[in-house]
């Protein structure tokens, strides 16, 4: 029994592990793609990227192993029954579940294994990775010039060469527009040739022109009615100009912290508590004020005081509503009430939309927080869903490599990610509990995979299509035999 497990596990985690690092280089190309535009052309150290690219592979995991587990799953029942290992098996009176035990084992490990991974693990990553896109995203571009255009990488400069020697880097027929003095004075500076490049820090630009003419145009306070021209020659000009952006500098990776994707399931849950009440306060600090400041005051003398031409006294108020005889107003008086009432309306809309904003904010994070909490609990449950279906698929289909399981696997994982996709939706505008959300795949697919292990195990014909043929046929003539007589001889004068 020993050697046929062991049989088993090693059919297996040769699969698995190269589907892993399939999937896993799919989807990093994606990721690189994403972010191309962003890494190319910023001068970034190679371990830079390595290290990006490290803590986004750990972030694919997520997606990654449970399209592992149940592409190897398949390849490895499809493989020992297309080599009809797995009939022998069954010959040997050993059922599908006995075989899958070991398999069943280590698929487990793997699930609690990936729990820690999502709950521990991806959320430090994703600190790590955000961080480092943020200050890739801060770091600016290489200075590389381009003949006959303007470079305006530099901040209040703008600077042209007519031609550069890539051997060299000699620069000629420089023009600068230096627009950086406080004082709006501007400087324009036209050079034979030079060079321009930046300090090994990355702080400076060190300039050196050759052959040239500088035109500085100063202003005072009296610039609107008059400015000075100054301008002066060279044969040489050495500049050092203070330069920032250039450099990549790093930040703390700690401060990318606040977002669901970034807390582990203990965090989320104080964050959840804490968003719970949060929304509590916000909606009774919106509603409440609105209905008694706003709506219904305490104060029956909202549009008049005691001394002006509308004051009512509150017992004369009563009394003009129980005999209906409220007077008669003017127009004045009229317009004057319906521009205090238009006024408080409008208050009261400009402060329940400032508050329901606040109140709005703090309800998506709690269901972006809720919705994660359950995805680190679902996610070792998918894993072994997943390849509970692989497993039984395999053993029906009984065709190994790359093909058969390939097109099974990547239809199923379609239809998980939708399902997964659409609850995670609904969960998030709050159409959906989180618990519905966040659940709804595994919800649909686990039925799938007990049915799928019943028919493998009874050894059912699922995906024969000989079978479906004959039940076809079968239904078809029974069918035909409860039709009236006249039906069955049209039926087949037509075959023939």
């Amino acid at each position: 029994m020993k050697t046929i497990h062991k049989l088993v596990l090693k059919a297996y985690l040769g699969p698995m592990l190269m589907t892993f690092f399939i999937v896993i280089f799919v989807l990093m190309m994606n990721f690189v793609w994403r972010y191309i535009d962003e890494l190319v052309g910023k001068g970034l150290d190679a371990m830079v990227i390595i290290e990006l690219l490290c803590y986004a592979t750990v972030n694919m995991i997520t997606m990654g192993l449970p399209l592992a587990m149940l592409l190897a799953a398949i390849m490895t029942m499809g493989n020992l029954g297309e080599n009809y290992e797995l009939l022998a098996m069954k010959s040997a009176g050993m059922s599908l579940p006995r075989i899958l035990k070991p398999l069943i084992i280590v698929v487990g490990l793997i699930s609690i294994s990936g729990f820690f991974i999502i709950n521990d693990l991806v959320p430090y990553c994703n600190r790590k990775m955000y961080s480092i896109i943020y200050d890739i995203r801060q770091q600016k571009q290489t200075l590389e010039f381009q003949d006959g255009l303007f470079f305006t990488g530099i901040e209040n400069m703008s600077i042209r060469v007519e031609k550069q020697d890539p051997k060299t880097h000699l620069l000629r027929g420089i023009l600068i527009y230096d627009n950086r003095n406080i004082n709006g004075n501007m400087t324009t500076t036209v050079a034979d040739s030079g060079y321009i490049r930046l300090s090994d820090n990355k702080k400076f630009l060190l300039v050196t022109l050759y052959h040239g003419e500088t035109y500085e145009q100063t202003r005072n306070n009296q610039w609107y009615k008059k400015s000075a021209l100054r301008h002066h020659t060279f044969d040489r000009q050495d500049g050092t100009i203070p330069m920032s952006g250039f450099d990549f500098e790093r930040s703390d990776a700690s401060a990318f912290g606040g977002s669901s994707q970034t807390r582990n399931i203990t965090e989320l849950q104080h964050a959840i508590d804490s968003l719970d009440i949060l929304v509590n306060n916000a909606t009774t600090s919106s509603y409440e004020p609105l209905l008694k400041q706003q709506i219904f005051q305490k104060d029956e003398n909202i549009l008049a005081r005691p001394g002006d031409s509308l004051y009512v006294d509150r017992s004369d108020y009563r009394a003009m509503l129980a005999t209906d005889s409220i007077p008669d107003l003017g127009m004045r008086d009229k317009n004057s009430i319906w521009k205090s009432a238009r006024n408080a309306a409008k208050s009261s809309r400009n402060m329940f939309a400032f508050d329901e904003s606040t109140a709005k904010e703090a309800l998506n994070q709690l269901y972006r927080s809720k919705n994660e909490w359950h995805r680190k609990l679902a996610f070792p449950v998918s894993i072994m869903i997943f390849f509970l279906i692989g497993a039984p698929l395999g053993a029906i289909i009984r065709k190994g490599g790359l093909g058969m399981p390939i097109v099974v696997s990547v239809i199923f994982f379609v239809i998980y990610y939708i399902i997964s996709i659409s609850g995670e939706k609904m969960a998030r505008e709050g159409d959906w509990s989180s618990l519905l959300g966040m659940w709804i795949s595994s919800i649909i697919l686990a039925p799938v995979a007990v049915y799928l292990t019943y028919k493998a195990t009874n050894d059912s014909a699922l995906l024969d299509v000989d079978w479906y043929v004959g039940k076809y046929k079968y239904y078809k003539e029974k069918f035909i035999a409860r039709l009236p007589r006249k039906w069955q001889e049209r039926l087949n004068k037509e075959k023939k």
